[in-house]
């Protein structure tokens, strides 16, 4: 029994120090920002040819777009595994465990294959200083091909036509939408951006695009006209006829050739949009002999993160008060969260705040409501914003509120505030959301959410961490 328990000890340790190395030797872009962004496809095709090629044994769905682009990702997936697929899906970044970003059916990867493939690869990483996000793709091409996956589903990290994830052949491509994100390095007007995301359009690749804006359509427009292949706009293909949530889902009534209503476990008011786009992407896999029926689609829909393990988008943690994660970091989706919370019955509105510094911070506070009590805090990443700064600059836009050095002592504040009637809001980041502590909402609230499930999205670290 000793042994055994030694040499599981062992056996963590060595996966933490796996980690360790990942997270401190290799250019991080959630820790650094831009200066962890590789603006050509040179590391990543060389991993590639010293792993065999793996992106090259599996199919693939390629997805890009400003937001949205994670639910579709995953609601793609659970579609596809529910269909009867050997599904991988790789997205980024994670909330708690680097595994997050790479599954199978739903199961994150293991944490011996994350060891064995970092000593495997470490010569290479020597020669070549790759970041860490191009490391980490390589090895989910690496772990889709071991497991002889039939289709897996790639999120791209950061534009589209120099990401990481780029060097794939998918069946299909998707583009979610446009909005104002990472301009620093995309481009500083949305067809510049569009441009960008474009770059996933491949020869003969049938291509979805969510939304559409008059800046970016024509943008989309003749990159699949270079690339000879079909435009698809969903928007334009699908009519969103009623929303409604019931026992906190989302039932969303659409209609194409025929009006169909969806439940989806999602509930979050934004997920109609995405709804849309998944639909007219799942209609382009029928059309090439994906094997994807309606009630294939039904039911993976109502049980997404159980399937896949989406958290963080408008996430209910408690009812009274009603406290909601959301990973809501740049202007369009926070113009989106907005919506919802005018949309969700309450008394008095707390908002749990922090926002990395290269986001457009001013659009973001311009967008948030004034009457909310605010408690500005940060991540405990490099790219943080302070609370404080976050504190001043919020006042220039009439958003009141203290400021905290952690989510979770914010988060504990606005505990002590906050009335039955009231509502909690966490969010600005997802580094932020990925924080909270279930200790912490444990010694506040008591151990059990809404359904009476434990919180196993969340981990334990101390309170006040």
């Amino acid at each position: 029994m000793i042994v055994a328990s030694l040499f599981i000890f062992l056996y963590n340790m060595n996966y933490q120090s796996t980690i360790d190395y990942l997270f401190t030797r290799l250019p991080m872009f959630s820790r650094i920002g831009a200066a962890a962004y590789k603006k050509d496809l040179t590391n990543t095709i060389e991993l590639c040819t010293f792993l065999g090629d793996p992106q090259k044994k599996f199919k693939s769905i390629h997805i890009a777009g400003t937001n949205g682009k994670g639910s579709v990702s995953h609601m793609l997936a659970a579609i596809l595994q529910t269909a009867g697929y050997k599904t991988g899906l790789y997205t980024s970044p994670h909330l708690k465990d680097f595994r997050e970003r790479i599954r199978v059916n739903g199961e994150m990867i293991p944490e011996k294959f994350v060891i064995d493939f970092t000593e495997t690869i470490k010569p290479i990483i020597e020669k070549t200083d790759p970041s860490f996000f191009e490391i980490t793709v390589a090895m989910a091409f690496d772990y889709f091909a071991h497991e002889e996956v039939e289709i897996a589903v790639i999120e791209t990290g950061l534009g589209g036509r120099l990401d990481s994830t780029n060097v794939i052949s998918p069946e299909l491509s998707v583009i979610t939408n446009i909005g104002w994100d990472h301009m620093n390095m995309l481009g500083d007007t949305l067809e510049k951006i569009a441009i960008e995301k474009a770059g996933i359009i491949k020869e003969g690749v049938p291509v979805v695009i969510g939304e559409v804006l008059p800046e970016t359509l024509p943008v989309f427009e003749m990159a699949a006209k270079e690339k000879n292949t079909a435009l698809h706009i969903a928007e334009q293909n699908w009519q969103r006829l009623d929303s409604k949530w019931e026992n906190l889902k989302l039932l969303v009534t659409v209609s194409n050739e025929q009006t169909e209503t969806y439940q989806l476990d999602l509930p979050g008011i934004y997920q109609t949009r995405n709804l849309i786009t998944v639909l007219e992407s799942c209609r382009e896999l029928q059309q090439g002999g994906w094997k994807i029926n309606s009630d294939h689609i039904k039911t993976a829909l109502s049980q997404v993160k159980k399937l896949t393990g989406l958290h963080g988008r408008w996430e209910i943690i408690r009812q009274s008060p009603l406290l909601v994660l959301d990973v809501a970091h740049n202007a369009n989706g926070i113009e989106q969260l907005t919506k919802q919370i005018k949309q969700t019955k309450h008394k008095q509105l707390h908002i749990v705040l922090g926002i990395v510094k290269d986001k457009d911070t001013d659009q973001i506070l311009r967008l948030l409501p004034k009457n909310a009590i605010y408690y500005f805090t940060k991540a405990q990443i490099p790219r943080a914003l302070s609370e404080e700064e976050l504190q001043k600059k919020a006042a220039m836009h009439q958003l009141k509120g203290n400021y905290y050095s952690t989510v979770n002592t914010a988060l504990y504040a606005a505990s002590l505030n906050a009335k039955k009637e009231d509502m909690i809001v966490v969010c600005g980041s997802i580094f932020l959301v990925g924080e909270i502590s279930l200790k912490g909402i444990e010694a506040i609230w008591g151990k059990q959410d809404y359904t009476g499930e434990k919180l196993n999205f969340l981990d334990t670290l101390d309170f006040f961490h």
